[in-house]
């Protein structure tokens, strides 16, 4: 990869000199409480902000958080984020109360060296999402005012034409940081050349999510299982009826034609967990996958599918896994995600956990994040990647 990293920064010294950070740090908050229910993107930016602040840089770090109007939004402020990367840190965090006003000019000013300031959600302002050059390039401006040199450690938003991703770099010296840098050294085993057999394990809700990544790795995958509630317009196009399961009914053509085209290679679900309705405590059965009554929804994979799949990842050398096999939040419709997962742990593949729902299953689910080779802090981002889309993020730091 023809891009500077943070190793080259380092070896230039920044002792004294401020370094604005661009960190993922758009962590899932409880909705009556405000905690943090998942530090993982936090954790996943300390080794370069570590870095940094043990070489005596004055670390300016901004982010955003959720999908603010381009106002400040109290629900979405960073101000907790703060809190939680300071005790990771072991080290105050300077908060901002904005992101490039009063507050920030001064906090970024009264930083001392080894010292560490977070700024306001980036999304407060409409600048940083703005599709109009001007408007996206006047806001990169003054936030490139607050560094003396730039690191992109925010994988998950590499793939937003977006001001602090797109726009900054070309103002400021940059780098990419650790963990940019990690995940497209990954990513690019996967679109390379693969130790085969390479299983894709895809998951989650819509199959027109996921369309783009199915065709891009169809031809390069021995196998491509399918779970999550994407199953169900795969099974529809299966000439099997789904009950209330989740549907696209828009895409059971498009379902049916993969199908067709896919050699043998997509594995489907052959039973379900099945429901009176979506709720933690509904009634619920093991079906076979063509058997689901008309009045029920599925709402995970069933043992018998758990089993096939995990069948088909015992011999694999490389694995990607991309969504939950079912409502993994609910105890009762869990069984899949934990069992897939758990057999991809056991495998001895190089294996690769897209981000997204993925990763937050994996420490929902108390599994161990060091049994998989790499849990990438980007689920858009790492299908784009796969897709062979351009990423904004790291052509930026390319140029």
């Amino acid at each position: 990869m023809s891009i500077r990293n943070l190793d080259d920064l380092l070896a230039e010294g920044v002792s004294g000199r401020r370094v604005l950070v661009r960190a993922d740090l758009n962590v899932p908050l409880d909705k009556q409480t405000g905690e943090i229910t998942d530090d993982g993107r936090i954790r996943a930016v300390l080794p370069t902000l570590g870095a940094l602040v043990q070489a005596g840089a004055k670390v300016v770090v901004c982010s955003h958080l959720g999908r603010p109007k381009g106002a400040p939004d109290p629900q979405y402020s960073l101000r907790p984020v703060a809190g939680r990367l300071g005790e990771l840190l072991d080290a105050p965090v300077h908060f901002a109360t904005d992101t490039v006003g009063e507050s920030a000019r001064a906090t970024v000013d009264a930083l001392a060296d080894g010292q560490v300031a977070l700024l306001e959600n980036l999304r407060f302002n409409k600048g940083e999402t703005s599709k109009d050059d001007a408007e996206r390039g006047a806001f990169a401006d003054q936030l490139a005012a607050f560094g003396e040199a730039y690191v992109d450690d925010a994988f998950g938003a590499v793939h937003r034409k977006h001001a602090s991703v797109h726009d900054v770099p070309a103002r400021l010296p940059h780098v990419a940081g650790r963990l940019v840098l990690r995940e497209v050294e990954v990513l690019s085993r996967l679109t390379g050349e693969p130790e085969r057999p390479y299983v894709v394990v895809l998951g989650g809700s819509k199959v027109s999510d996921k369309l783009a990544v199915i065709e891009a790795l169809l031809p390069k995958v021995d196998r491509l299982l399918i779970g999550g509630g994407m199953c169900f317009t795969f099974l529809k196009a299966q000439g099997h009826e789904v009950g209330t399961s989740l549907l696209e009914e828009e895409m059971v053509e498009t379902c049916g034609n993969l199908l067709a085209r896919a050699d043998g290679k997509i594995l489907l679900p052959v039973d379900v967990v099945a429901a009176d309705a979506f709720a933690p405590d509904a009634a619920h059965d093991t079906v076979p996958a063509d058997g689901i009554p008309s009045h029920r929804l599925g709402l995970d994979i069933g043992p018998e599918t758990v089993a096939g799949f995990t069948a088909a990842l015992s011999g694999a050398r490389t694995v990607f896994w991309n969504g939950p096999m079912g409502v993994f939040e609910m105890p009762a419709f869990a069984g899949g995600t934990r069992g897939v997962a758990e057999a991809i742990t056991k495998t001895d593949a190089f294996t690769v956990v897209g981000g997204g729902d993925s990763a937050a299953a994996v420490r929902a689910l108390g599994l161990d994040e060091s049994s998989f080779g790499h849990i990438s802090t980007g689920g858009g981002a790492s299908l784009e990647y796969l897709e062979g889309k351009t990423l904004p993020g790291i052509a930026a730091l390319e140029n």
